[in-house]
C-alpha cells in the first residue's frame, strides 16, 4: 500500500463523510442520502509477484480493499454492490458495535447481498480504533471464497480526541494465498490418526504483494511510524520482526493497552490487529517480515527503505521472544461475574480424505447451545482447548477483557479476538451491552465452517 500521511488521511476522510446527513446519531433516509463509501464485490487478478497472478475476489478491484476512515460517533452509510455471477456474499464490520441486522453475519439476521444486487448498510461508527471489514460467507470446501479470497480491508475509526503520538502511519495487511487441502504427513508414521484435511498455502503477501515485489515502505531517520497491522489470513498465524528496530505496542485489536510494551517480535493470529510505533533510528534497507524463513520465502514481508539508503534488503534473525497478552495488562483479576459459561472446544477428526469437525461442549453448529445473557450483566467465558490446534476466539458486536490467560490472572486488556493455544485454557469477560443476537466463533475459516460457532442471545 502506498505511503499514507496521517494528516492527509484525516482530512480526506472528513471530506468524504462529513455531510449534514452523516452527522453523528442521525438516522438518514437511505433513499435521500448518497453513500459515504461504496464497496463493489468482484473478480480481481492480483499479481503477487512477476509471473505469479492469482484470480480472486476483492473489493473495488483491489486487494486489500479501500480503507474506510471515519470519526468516532459519526453515522456512515456504505453501499455494498455484489457483481459476482449468482453468488451471494456478506460483509462483516469486524470490531464495531453495531446492530445485529447490519453486523454482517447471516446467523444474526443480516441479509446476504445477492448477485447482481446492492444493499446499503448504515450505522454509527464506534468504538474508536483499528477495525476492519471482510467477507463472512461460509466457504466450507471452496478455497476461493470468504477469507481465502481478497475480501478484506481496514476500517479506521479515529477517536474524538486523538493524542497523535506518532508522525505518520502505515497499513500492513497480511494474507496467505493459493490454498489447498492436504493431509499432513509424519515422515516416519504417515498421516496422524487424530487429524483430517488441513489448509496449506503456496504463497503469502503483505498488502497484496510478495516480499520484494511491491513498493517499499519509505521512511526517514527520526520518524515515529505507527504500523497498523492486520492478519487477514484465513487460517495462519504469523510472527513479525523488523531487524534493528523495536515495536512499542499501543493497542491490540484497536483497543489501547493499559501497559504499552516495547518488544522485538510481534505475534498476530487470524483476525487480530496490532498498533505499534517504531522509531526509525537505523538507516538502511531492511526486510520487515515473518520470523519464519519458509514463510518469508513464500512472500510474507515488505521492504522498509530509509531515504538515501541503497543496497539489498537486510534480514537478521531477531532475539528469542515470547508473546504474552498479560504483559500488556495490569496484575490481578476482576470481580466475580454475574454468570459464567464453561466452553470446551473439541475436534472430531475427519481422517484420510475427510474434513475435521469442531464442537463446543460436544455440539457442532447449528446444534450448539445458545449463550443466554441479560442486558447489563457481566459474564465470564472459561475457554478450554484440549486439542492440539490453536483457536482464534471471536465475539461479534462486543469487546471482552482478558482476565486469566494460561493460568495468569490479569486485567485491562480489551480485545475482540484472542488466540488460544492448543491444550491450554483462558478466561475472558464481557458486559452484555449490545442487545441482539451475536455470533461467537473461531476465526480460523475451516474451524468456523465446520462447526465452531454458537450464538449469544439476550433474554432480558
Amino acid at each position: 500500500m502506498a505511503e499514507l500521511d496521517r494528516r492527509q488521511l484525516l482530512s480526506g476522510a472528513a471530506a468524504l463523510t462529513l455531510t449534514p446527513l452523516a452527522a453523528a446519531g442521525a438516522a438518514p433516509a437511505l433513499a435521500q442520502h448518497q453513500p459515504d463509501y461504496r464497496l463493489s464485490i468482484g473478480v480481481v487478478d492480483l499479481e503477487l509477484a512477476p509471473g505469479n497472478v492469482v484470480r480472486t475476489i476483492g473489493y473495488n478491484g483491489s486487494v486489500p480493499g479501500p480503507p474506510i476512515r471515519v470519526r468516532e460517533g459519526q453515522r456512515v452509510t456504505i453501499e455494498v454492490v455484489n457483481e459476482l455471477c449468482g453468488a451471494g456474499d456478506i460483509v462483516h464490520w469486524h470490531g464495531l458495535m453495531v446492530p445485529s441486522n447490519v453486523d454482517g453475519a447471516m446467523e444474526e439476521g443480516t441479509p446476504m447481498v445477492m448477485a447482481p444486487g446492492t444493499h446499503p448498510f448504515s450505522f454509527v461508527a464506534q468504538p474508536a480504533g483499528t477495525r476492519w471489514y471482510h467477507s463472512h460467507a461460509i466457504a466450507k470446501t471452496d478455497l476461493t471464497r470468504s477469507l481465502y479470497s481478497g475480501q478484506f480491508g481496514f476500517f479506521i475509526i479515529d477517536p474524538k480526541d486523538d493524542p497523535g503520538r506518532y508522525d505518520r502511519e502505515e497499513f500492513i495487511a497480511l494474507h496467505h494465498w493459493q490454498p489447498s487441502w492436504v493431509i499432513l504427513q509424519d515422515l516416519h508414521k504417515g498421516p496422524p490418526a487424530d487429524n483430517g484435511l488441513e489448509v496449506l498455502y503456496a504463497s503469502a503477501a503483505v498488502n497484496g504483494h510478495a516480499l520484494g515485489s511491491g513498493p517499499p515502505i519509505a521512511v526517514r531517520e527520526g520518524e515515529r511510524v505507527l504500523f497498523r497491522i492486520l492478519n487477514a489470513s484465513a487460517t495462519m498465524d504469523t510472527s513479525l520482526a523488523l531487524p534493528g528496530h523495536r515495536f512499542t505496542v499501543l493497542a491490540l485489536d484497536g483497543n489501547p493497552v493499559p501497559v504499552p510494551q516495547t518488544v522485538d517480535v510481534l505475534y498476530i493470529a487470524p483476525g487480530e490487529r496490532i498498533d505499534a510505533v517504531v522509531e526509525m533510528k537505523q538507516p538502511g534497507v531492511w526486510v520487515f517480515g515473518s520470523t519464519n524463513d519458509a514463510m518469508r520465502a513464500m512472500g510474507m514481508g515488505v521492504v522498509v527503505a530509509y531515504a538515501g539508503a541503497t543496497g539489498e534488503p537486510t534480514w537478521q534473525k531477531p532475539p528469542a521472544a515470547t508473546w504474552d497478552y498479560t504483559a500488556f495488562g495490569k496484575p490481578g483479576g476482576t470481580r466475580a461475574p454475574d454468570g459464567t459459561f464453561t466452553l470446551n472446544f473439541d475436534k472430531i477428526p475427519g481422517g484420510r480424505g475427510g474434513y475435521n469437525r469442531w464442537t463446543i461442549n460436544g455440539k457442532s453448529w447449528p446444534e450448539t447451545d445458545s449463550l443466554r445473557v441479560a442486558r447489563g450483566k457481566r459474564y465470564r467465558m472459561v475457554l478450554n482447548n484440549p486439542t492440539g490446534d490453536m483457536h482464534t476466539i471471536h465475539l461479534h458486536r462486543h469487546r471482552f477483557e482478558i482476565t486469566n490467560w494460561l493460568g495468569t490472572p490479569t486485567s485491562g486488556v480489551l480485545k475482540d479476538v484472542v488466540a488460544l493455544p492448543g491444550r491450554k485454557s483462558g478466561e475472558i469477560e464481557f458486559v452484555a451491552d449490545n442487545p441482539g443476537p451475536s455470533l461467537f466463533h473461531c476465526h480460523m475459516q475451516d474451524h468456523q465452517d465446520f462447526g465452531f460457532m454458537a450464538l449469544l442471545e439476550y433474554v432480558l
